[in-house]
């Protein structure tokens, strides 16, 4: 140990450990800033994939079908993206060992961009015929397998810096880039929706919001870069072990903390997708609703979501992060009971559907993210939370908008609750093995 160094306490192993002396003070705060301007980019981009899943792809690339069919057509190129995530996290966790952080991210991102801007470039299926097809499957396999290469450790370092008091506020702060996310794709569709005709948006108007998208991932490209090249933050990375571990020996030593893990948020992931691409999927099928106006609820729900994510965090703090989680699980349970009657209902009980399950959205995928970091040990936390991650992402949302639309086609909205159910249930189960097991912490 150096002479600069100082002796402190690892909160996660209780070890002690050499914590490197630095001008500059990092702060969970400062982390917390970099993390969410990162999810941002990342939720911008899935949610105008998905959102051009409903408005734009059953027609630019699925025209020989009709337009149920084809956004079951399109949902599955969708899920794409989740199947290719942990291909490209483990990927990408090779080329970190051997090249260094920087190196990773820059060309995930650089693929990242380049995937999302070759949608948007893309001939329609009028043109290309089934090559269309292809092609945007395959770009969809890119964006995903270089969103799984995105991963910076940045959300571990916080959650081990965190005072212990305050875990669940910062593990909150990280989960808030999904609506931010979700409310800017969300108002540019409709912006856009709102501003071209029919045939202008099918035209060329569903690819501006994948332009934008590009830009958003250049200028987090750079913001990224510029934390995690900075001395200080790969200090702390450093001496928290926050490096990439051997796959082989995480599975071996922690391979229930990466079940539970994965299964910890999934009524969370789960009702993430229901609220957002199936319902406005459901809206355009089976309702008279307006677009503009479902969407413009969406974003409003969305807003909701956030002052209710701040309050889980207090709450987190107070009462631990698995009691909080575990209690959003029988929320959720009890409300999907009456989606049924909500989606069955008149214009009033859709919006209820939306603004209520954006609600108790805001207060369980709050302390997602905290459920799945505090289940490992400093040393394998950085490989650990990012594959619990894209496996929970994988099993709760992944299939989600293509599987609930099926149900809610062919056996009625009842299955919709039925299926939210069995997320809720995935996300109780994992906390009461875990809770038997002491492998997720509750603070």
């Amino acid at each position: 140990m150096s002479t600069s160094d100082t002796l402190t306490t690892d909160p996660a192993s209780g070890r002690p450990r050499a914590e490197p002396s630095h001008d500059e003070h990092v702060t969970p705060g400062d982390l917390a800033v970099g993390v969410i301007v990162g999810r941002i980019s990342q939720s911008f981009d899935v949610f105008v994939f998905g959102l051009g899943c409903v408005l734009a792809f059953p027609r630019a690339f699925f025209p020989f079908a009709s337009q149920l069919d084809g956004m079951f057509y399109a949902f599955a190129v969708f899920a794409l993206g989740f199947i290719a995530r942990p291909l490209g996290s483990m990927f990408f966790l090779v080329l970190q060992r051997n090249f260094g952080l920087a190196t990773k991210l820059t060309i995930a991102l650089f693929m990242l961009g380049m995937a999302t801007a070759g949608i948007a470039f893309m001939p329609g299926y009028a043109t290309l015929g089934w090559w269309a097809i292809l092609a945007l499957a395959l770009l969809r396999f890119g964006q995903g397998f270089s969103l799984g290469g995105s991963w910076n450790g940045l959300a571990s370092l916080t959650a081990l810096m965190a005072p212990r008091e305050r875990r669940g506020w910062y593990a909150m702060l990280a989960q808030l880039g999904e609506p931010v996310g979700f409310i800017l794709a969300a108002g540019l569709f409709a912006y856009i929706w709102s501003s071209l005709t029919p045939n202008d948006f099918f035209a060329w108007g569903w690819r501006y919001p994948f332009f934008v998208a590009f830009a958003v991932n250049v200028v987090a490209l750079f913001a990224r870069l510029r934390m995690v090249v900075a001395p200080r933050y790969a200090e702390q990375m450093r001496h928290r072990d926050l490096e990439p571990s051997s796959m082989r020996e995480l599975v071996r030593s922690h391979g229930r903390n990466i079940v539970l893990g994965a299964f910890a948020p999934l009524a969370s992931y789960a009702l993430f997708y229901l609220v957002t691409i199936f319902g406005l999927s459901w809206a355009l099928l089976f309702t008279q609703m307006s677009t503009i106006e479902f969407l413009l609820v969406q974003i409003i729900g969305a807003l909701v979501a956030i002052p209710c994510m701040l309050l889980s965090g207090r709450i987190a703090d107070r009462f631990g992060r698995r009691t909080t989680l575990g209690v959003c699980g029988v929320l959720i349970a009890i409300y999907s009971g009456w989606t049924a009657l909500m989606l069955s209902g008149g214009t009033v009980q859709g919006y209820l559907f939306i603004l209520v399950g954006f609600a108790l959205l805001g207060f369980s995928h709050a302390q997602a993210a905290g459920a799945i970091n505090s289940g490992f040990p400093s040393e394998f936390r950085y490989t650990g939370a990012m594959i619990t991650s894209d496996l929970g992402w994988l099993i709760g949302a992944g299939f989600a908008p293509l599987v609930v639309l099926a149900l809610a086609h062919f056996l009625g909205v009842d299955y919709v609750g039925l299926y939210l159910l069995s997320g809720a249930a995935g996300t109780l189960g994992a906390l009461w093995f875990s809770m038997r097991r002491g492998s997720l912490p509750n603070d």
